[in-house]
C-alpha cells in the first residue's frame, strides 16, 4: 500500500514538473499587468490579482463561433490565455486561476457551480460554472474570475451567508440553506442611452439577481467534462446560440453579444447603470474586438445572438443578461 502511495504522489509530481516547463507565472503576472510582490499567499495579493484578470482576460466563447472548440487540457488554456492573448469561459479562466493559486502559495478546493436559468427560473441540472474556494487565515473566500457582465465579482467574497459584500458592479450576498449556497447580486437601474434598445432582451432591469449555486464538494475537471461538451455543441446551449465577449472595466464593463455592443458605466451617486449600446457592421467586429477587448482571432468570427424563445428553453441553457 506504501509503493501505491507513492506512485501516485511521483505521478503528481511528474504531471506538476511537466506543467512548469511550459507554463511561467511570470508571463501570467506580465498578461494581467500584476508587478507587486507574491511571496504571501494573503488576501490582498489576490484581491489583486483577482481584480487585474477580470480586467484584462475577457469573459468569451468566441472559439465556438470561430469553428474550434474549447478544452479543458490545463497547457492549451494557458497558451490561449496568455500567450495568444485571448479570453475564455470560466473552464478555461479559473482552471487557469487554479493553476495560478497553486503556484502562489494558496490553499485552495475547485467547485461546481450550478446557474441560475432567468428563463426557466430554476438551476441548471448539472454543474456548469466552475469556481474556487481559497482559504486565507482560517477564512474561506470565493475566487471566480469568469461569469462576465454585471454579475462578475471583481475581488473575491468571503464565504459567509447573508453578509452585504460591495463592490462597484454592485452588493453581492452569499445565502446558505444548510448544505447548498447560493450567489445572488442587488444592482442599480438601468439606463439605456439609445432608444432603439429601450426594450432589448439583453438588458436585465431586475436589480435582485440570483447568479448559481453551489456546494462544497471538492471536483476536478473531469466533473466538468460532460458539461464542457453540452455547452458547446448543443443547439440548445446559450453558447451555440450566442457569441459573447465581455471585459471589466475601471468605470464598469463591456460586452458583444453577436453584433450588439454595450459599454456600461456605473453610477452609484445617481443609483443607475448607463447603457450605450449600438449594433456593430460585420465588417467592424474585428476591429471592436481589438480595441475595445484585446483580442486578436486567428479565424473567422460569425456573429451570433439567436433569440431566447421561451419554447426552446432548457435549465442547461440559461438567458444571458448584461
Amino acid at each position: 500500500m506504501t509503493s501505491y502511495w507513492i506512485s501516485i504522489k511521483q505521478l503528481e509530481n511528474n504531471f506538476l514538473q511537466d506543467i512548469r516547463s511550459i507554463m511561467d507565472l511570470k508571463e501570467y503576472f506580465k498578461r494581467i499587468g500584476f508587478t507587486g510582490l507574491y511571496d504571501k499567499a494573503d488576501l490582498p495579493t489576490l484581491c489583486t490579482i483577482h481584480k487585474l484578470h477580470v480586467m484584462t482576460v475577457p469573459f468569451e466563447n468566441l472559439s465556438i463561433h470561430c469553428g474550434e472548440k474549447n478544452t479543458m487540457d490545463l497547457k492549451v488554456v494557458y497558451k490561449k490565455i496568455v500567450l495568444d492573448h485571448r479570453g475564455g469561459w470560466c473552464c478555461e479562466n479559473n482552471l487557469l486561476f487554479s493553476w495560478v493559486l497553486r503556484e502562489m502559495g494558496y490553499k485552495f478546493t475547485t467547485l461546481g457551480a450550478r446557474v441560475f436559468n432567468l428563463l426557466t427560473n430554476e438551476f441548471s441540472p448539472m454543474d456548469t460554472h466552475l469556481i474556487n474556494l481559497v482559504e486565507i487565515n482560517s477564512k474561506p473566500y470565493i475566487a471566480d474570475v469568469s461569469f462576465g457582465v454585471s454579475y462578475q465579482i471583481w475581488e473575491p467574497l468571503e464565504l459567509i451567508a447573508g453578509k452585504d459584500q460591495p463592490q462597484p458592479p454592485g452588493v453581492f450576498r452569499l445565502l446558505n440553506d444548510g448544505e447548498r449556497w447560493t450567489l445572488e447580486k442587488t444592482g442599480r437601474k438601468p439606463l439605456i442611452q439609445n432608444e432603439a434598445f429601450a426594450n432589448c432582451s439583453l438588458v436585465n432591469k431586475l436589480l435582485t439577481k440570483t447568479t448559481y449555486s453551489f456546494i462544497l464538494t471538492p471536483r476536478g475537471a473531469d466533473h466538468f467534462l460532460e458539461a464542457s461538451e453540452y455547452l458547446q455543441t448543443s443547439p440548445e446551449s446559450l453558447f451555440t446560440r450566442k457569441s459573447i465577449c465581455s471585459l471589466q472595466t475601471p468605470t464598469g464593463f463591456r460586452a458583444l453579444i453577436g453584433c450588439i455592443y454595450s459599454e456600461i458605466t456605473f453610477s452609484p451617486q445617481e443609483d443607475v447603470d448607463l447603457y450605450d449600446m449600438r449594433n456593430i457592421p460585420d465588417s467592424e467586429i474585428d476591429t471592436v474586438l481589438k480595441e475595445k477587448f484585446n483580442v486578436t482571432l486567428g479565424s473567422k468570427l460569425i456573429p451570433e445572438n439567436s433569440g431566447e424563445s421561451s419554447g426552446r428553453a432548457t435549465s442547461l441553457k440559461p438567458g444571458i443578461r448584461l
